[in-house]
């Protein structure tokens, strides 16, 4: 198995080097799963439980104080699976393998998300919110009251943040990627950005798979992971990632960061933020 994951991609993080070394930890788990998407799985279960990662524990509150989650994997097969917008769901990951393997849908979202989730085994109900988290939803004096004309007016003046975290692993012979986040700061009750989009935050074909980061409703409209893909047809993963980042920046003017990998186990990574840390093992 070969394994490479990321951390997000934004501003210089906090204690970076602990993050890495958490990363790294995550990768080493993954890299003894049996499957590729069980690596995926397992080194993305361990980053949603962290608080240093934008993903379950920690992650992005939105506007009426609700952390929300999503995630999403996909197979070199065509093998697919999305959940969003869950309230109290931190191994978001897990219930997107689930909705990939266990039923004939691509994506489910909000409540009956979480109840899947739960009937699959998946924890709900966990408390998402850290002190750092709730130190920076107080200072940003959210409203007080449910106004809608009020709230889109704080929402456009705070909104913002991009950071995500994900996976690509390989066995030689299967490829599997997953991203999970949750979600970027101060966005309306119920947004959902890249992530559990196929081809946005994730995608993977018989070519190899992608991971992308970054500023999601940008991600979303370019389809960053599934351009990093297709364009295993004309370069390396390293020049791959470079070439759809290139793209997307020229497109939208956005931020973001990628990770790719090929069948062979080849990895590229790349970003135009200030930061993104990335682990691999094999």
């Amino acid at each position: 198995m070969k394994l490479l994951v990321h951390g997000g991609a934004g501003s210089a993080p906090d204690e970076p080097a602990r993050r890495q070394q958490i990363l790294g930890d995550a990768a080493a788990d993954g890299v003894d799963a049996e499957t590729p998407i069980a690596a995926v799985e397992t080194a993305v279960r361990a980053l949603e439980a962290d608080r240093r990662f934008n993903a379950g524990v920690g992650g992005a509150v939105q506007s009426d104080g609700v952390v929300r989650t999503d995630a999403s994997v996909m197979t070199d097969d065509g093998t697919a699976g999305a959940a969003c917008a869950m309230a109290g769901v931190e191994h978001a990951v897990s219930a997107a393998r689930a909705v990939a393997t266990e039923t004939p849908h691509v994506l489910l979202a909000g409540d009956p998300a979480v109840d899947f989730a739960s009937a699959v085994g998946v924890e709900t109900d966990r408390d998402l919110w850290t002190d750092r988290s709730r130190e920076q939803w107080d200072d940003a004096d959210p409203p007080s009251t449910g106004d809608p004309s009020e709230r889109l007016a704080w929402v456009r003046e705070h909104f913002g943040g991009h950071d995500t975290v994900g996976a690509v692993a390989t066995d030689g012979d299967r490829l599997a990627a997953a991203t999970s986040t949750g979600g970027r700061w101060f966005a309306l009750a119920g947004r959902v950005g890249d992530v559990p989009q196929l081809g946005a935050g994730v995608y993977a074909d018989e070519r190899g798979g992608a991971s992308a980061t970054g500023e999601g409703e940008a991600i979303a409209r370019y389809g960053l992971a599934k351009e990093a893909v297709r364009a295993l047809d004309r370069f390396g993963p390293r020049q791959a990632a470079e070439e759809a980042l290139e793209g997307f920046e020229a497109d939208t003017d956005g931020q973001a960061g990628l990770i790719v990998m090929d069948h062979t186990g080849h990895t590229g990574s790349v970003a135009n933020t200030e930061a993104m840390q990335v682990a691999s093992r094999s």
